[in-house]
């Protein structure tokens, strides 16, 4: 085992600490912007909350004909909820009723699922 001085960056999560007032701060900044150029979100105007009081996700807005399934499939639904997920295990909590309704959506995702995500990513 060797020491190799306090740990400042692990797994896309930026380590700050102030020993005076007892402070430790954990970001993932980098990891986020990351996530927003891959979805082509870097430059999109912010949100004040993730998900609003009257923002409605149902089954039954699911896909019910081809045409409707063949505008998803060009869509990376599942990984955008898997980043999304992974920012709000790490560091970022106050996503997790937002995501936690995306994740319900993620076999079967409609434009509305789609355009909710996108709505969490101007959030971050």
């Amino acid at each position: 085992m060797t020491y190799m001085a306090e740990a400042s960056y692990v797994l896309g999560i930026d380590i700050s600490r102030n020993r005076e007032k007892g402070l430790l701060g954990l970001s993932q900044r980098s990891y986020i912007e990351k996530v927003l150029k891959r979805f082509n979100m870097q430059d999109c105007a912010g949100n004040d909350v993730p998900i609003a009081k009257g923002d409605k996700l149902s089954t039954e807005q699911a896909p019910k004909t081809e045409q409707e399934k063949l505008e998803m499939a060009d869509k990376p639904y599942a990984p955008l909820v898997g980043s999304l997920m992974y920012v709000q295990v790490c560091t970022r909590p106050d996503l997790a009723f937002a995501v936690n309704m995306l994740g319900w959506f993620q076999s079967n995702p409609r434009q509305a699922h789609w355009v909710a995500g996108k709505k969490v990513m101007r959030y971050l």
